[in-house]
């Protein structure tokens, strides 16, 4: 983006909202959990929390990391030669076989769906090069989204003294995957058939897609070490929240309170839809000279009822924008606190194709300028 450096900050109190619904279920803040949480996925706010700095192993909720690194870094479509390194890797397994070739694809379902703690091997392998190359990779996006106090040692979350997570870095880890689309696609389904030989079917053994109203993933966990161990999303009236609970021996049900919880206390504003014209800014050399900006995408913020009146919209953009400026380009930013808390910072972008003036425009405008300015 080109443009003068002078910056408007808008500030609109938003007393009105275009989508608005007050969920009732059950409260509970009773549960087995040694930690939990429930985060919003759009905002990353916190919505319960229980001890959710506490030291943590995490099992299979590992995998999480697994996945959204195999996403970020490898090609899905690929098949994969499968090391002997991947093959009878203990506890759950999708059967890989010494030099079968397997799509990326089928692995990452394969890891996410049935645990297979041999794909997960098998990933780690081909993306970083060698499973220790892999996981400094893992540890590495670990810091880089804020999981400070999380270190992972093996790519399938079996037990080892220095693996470890919060509930709160495990959530900030999950709401980074559910932010890729291919790797919300993949947690939501209830079966997936690999394209190989012998064991295929892949069924998931997450239950909250089938038992909880609007549940979209994530991942199940076990081990003995670390207990029962589950991250699980659910989405309702646009607005998605994430619930980690870690060492939970009543880990479906307190999940599913906890959500309940979440959704009756929380309430879905939809602050900005997309599409929606937020400001209409000035252009210098173009043939228009005015263009609007649009948010890219619907904007749904949870609230507490007493919390509305608290909530401002600030815009930060430049006041005079240089052509030409195609359409989708980030023109700036609007931001949504409650009180002095930053919720969300979202683009604002051109609505259309801003054309730079030709040599015609500009003498056009030396004869305007000339013979019409008196």
């Amino acid at each position: 983006m080109r443009g003068k450096n002078i910056k408007i900050y808008t500030l609109v109190l938003v007393f009105f909202f275009l989508c608005n619904t007050n969920l009732s279920y059950g409260n509970s803040y009773n549960n087995s959990a040694s930690s939990a949480i429930v985060m919003e996925v759009k905002t990353g706010k916190i919505l319960y929390e229980k001890n959710i700095k506490q030291s943590m192993a995490m099992a299979s909720t590992t995998k999480i990391m697994t996945a959204l690194l195999a996403l970020e870094n490898g090609d899905i479509n690929k098949y994969i030669k499968i090391d002997n390194k991947a093959v009878g890797v203990e506890g759950s397994s999708i059967y890989l076989q010494h030099n079968e070739k397997v799509l990326m694809k089928d692995l990452i379902y394969g890891l996410m769906l049935r645990s297979g703690n041999d794909s997960a091997v098998a990933i780690a392998s081909h993306v970083g090069g060698s499973v220790e190359k892999f996981i400094d990779l893992m540890n590495k996006k670990a810091k880089e989204i804020g999981a400070v106090n999380t270190h992972f040692m093996n790519p399938n979350g079996l037990h080892h003294k220095n693996h470890y997570t919060t509930a709160y870095d495990l959530a900030l880890i999950t709401r980074e995957a559910l932010l890729n689309k291919k790797f919300s696609e993949i947690v939501k389904t209830k079966l997936w058939i690999a394209n190989r030989e012998g064991y295929k079917y892949f069924y998931n053994k997450n239950k909250t897609l089938t038992q909880y109203e609007g549940g979209d993933g994530v991942k199940t966990g076990y081990t003995r070490a670390a207990g029962r161990c589950l991250v699980t999303s659910a989405t309702r009236d646009g607005m998605q929240l994430i619930c980690v609970v870690l060492n939970d021996p009543n880990w479906f049900n307190d999940s599913y309170s906890l959500l309940d919880y979440a959704f009756s206390e929380y309430e879905a504003h939809c602050i900005v839809k997309k599409g929606t014209v937020i400001k209409t800014v000035k252009i210098q050399n173009g043939k228009k000279t005015y263009t609007k900006v649009v948010s890219p995408e619907d904007i749904i913020i949870p609230m507490k009822p007493s919390e509305k009146n608290k909530l401002k919209v600030i815009v930060d953009m430049d006041k005079v924008l240089d052509a030409p400026i195609a359409r989708g380009t980030k023109l700036g930013y609007f931001k949504v606190y409650i009180d002095d808390d930053l919720m969300y910072k979202g683009e604002l972008n051109a609505r259309e194709d801003i054309y730079e003036k030709d040599f015609e425009d500009k003498v056009w405008d030396f004869i305007k300028n000339k013979i019409f300015k008196k």
